[in-house]
């Protein structure tokens, strides 16, 4: 303790401020964080009030977590009900709905994931090969304008396009309305998140592009590269990172189906391939008041996310050096 006050000591100046590291690490936790917090207090502000929602939208609603261990009763509150252990899983687990709606929920998802993940980057290299900048601005505007269109707007467009007969695309199927057939769910649900947020979600790659130094492209031009040589050696290399972090990142949401999407496509003839795991929860939890029930598969479509995120993520630091924790 002693040699650690004189270690502080030796490198505080006249104003009682400190300008060493390593006095900075022999002071104890309390008074570095004392320092780190005086110093940086303006932004600790400015985070403050983001803070403050995630603690209340996120963080407090966990309390009902248990709810998916107890046997709720309205007059008891969340956590007056009689404890039950692990008996809503396994209910879940042994229900016939099981198999089907996991495997509805990861078909989607992983079909979404794949081409909502290399979609963006195919197009903003594409899109950085446009030399004209008036023109590769007009192709980001109105690649990226869909993303602003409602749900609701979008199955709406999906059911007019789709009709049999009439349709822009459904005059080319004969009679057979794809959004009844349950095998065809899954690709339009695909291909319509594509369209959508295809664009968008290029932007952050076209930000890692306008990134590479400009002698990169000199020296590998006079090397004798071509288009697809510069996209190989240059641009994939400056994005990977990116796409690493984007692609851990969206492993968490394996099995978060939007529920809205679905739902609105859902009709009789096709739920056996549109039911999923979150609009099956809302039937359960909320339509049908098994609140219990519905908590515990909620609780189990968060696990498995946050299973995969670990596992993508210990995967990608084996492999590329690149995680997020």
């Amino acid at each position: 303790m002693v040699r650690r006050k004189k270690a502080a000591a030796a490198v505080v100046d006249s104003n009682g401020v400190i300008d060493n590291i390593a006095a900075r690490r022999a002071l104890p936790v309390w008074k570095r964080l004392g320092l780190h917090f005086g110093s940086y207090w303006e932004l600790y502000l400015m985070l403050l009030p983001a803070l403050c929602f995630i603690v209340l939208f996120a963080y407090v609603p966990m309390w009902g977590i248990q709810l998916a261990f107890r046997e709720f009763v309205p007059s008891k509150g969340l956590s007056g009900g009689r404890w039950v252990g692990f008996q809503y899983f396994r209910q879940f687990f042994e229900s016939p709905m099981f198999a089907s709606t996991v495997w509805n929920t990861f078909k989607i998802s992983i079909g979404t994931l794949v081409l909502g993940f290399i979609a963006p980057i195919f197009l903003a290299l594409l899109i950085n090969q446009i030399a004209s900048v008036k023109f590769k601005g007009f192709i980001q505007t109105i690649t990226y304008m869909p993303h602003f269109i409602s749900t609701v707007v979008i199955v709406a467009m999906l059911n007019i396009f789709l009709t049999p007969g009439t349709g822009l695309l459904g005059r080319f199927f004969g009679k057979d309305n794809l959004m009844d057939n349950p095998n065809a769910i899954a690709p339009i649900y695909w291909l319509s998140e594509v369209w959508q947020h295809c664009g968008w979600n290029c932007i952050i790659y076209l930000a890692a592009l306008s990134s590479v130094d400009v002698s990169l492209y000199e020296a590998a031009k006079i090397d004798g590269a071509g288009r697809l040589q510069l996209i190989r050696y240059v641009d994939l290399p400056t994005i990977m990172p990116t796409c690493v972090i984007l692609l851990i990142l969206n492993m968490g949401s394996v099995l978060n189906v939007g529920f809205e999407k679905v739902w609105l496509m859902q009709n009789a003839m096709n739920l056996p391939g549109s039911e999923v795991i979150s609009t099956y929860t809302f039937k359960i939890g909320i339509q049908s008041f098994q609140f219990s029930y519905g908590t515990a598969i909620g609780l189990f479509n968060t696990f498995i996310n946050f299973v995969f995120v670990v596992l993508a993520n210990w995967i990608s630091k084996r492999v590329s050096d690149t995680s997020i924790f």
